[in-house]
């Protein structure tokens, strides 16, 4: 290529990105490590939610386990097993109560990780 015909360099320059941020704290930050009103009324809102949150899963499991001796005098109360009522109580438990417990516990760990990522929203004013 002949030197009249080279693409031209241009250098850009601008501001750091890091430089482009406000600095200092978000004030609902402040507000948390200050421990004024309006910091505990974040903390404790995020503490009732988690407790909300808790306090579904343990209903839950209590309706779960609390309704399992009803559950097991079910097939006496029908007529009886041929047998022993064993292979249902293990059907019953396999089946029917640890999945619901597995998928109690996920959706509490997902509500409760998205509880905090709110906050952390919240507090870094995002």
């Amino acid at each position: 290529m002949s030197p009249e015909h080279t693409p031209r360099r241009e250098v850009v320059t601008g501001v750091p990105r890091a430089a482009r941020r406000r600095p200092g704290h978000a004030p609902a930050r402040s507000e948390i490590s200050e421990h004024t009103t309006l910091g505990t009324t974040y903390v404790r809102s995020l503490m009732r939610s988690q407790l909300r949150a808790a306090l579904h899963a343990l209903g839950v499991l209590v309706v779960l386990v609390g309704s399992l001796p009803l559950l097991f005098a079910l097939p006496g109360a029908l007529g009886g097993w041929p047998g022993s009522p064993a292979p249902f109580v293990w059907a019953a438990l396999g089946f029917g109560v640890y999945p619901v417990m597995w998928l109690t516990a996920r959706w509490y760990v997902r509500r409760a990780e998205r509880n905090e990522r709110d906050f952390v929203r919240l507090v870094e004013g995002r």
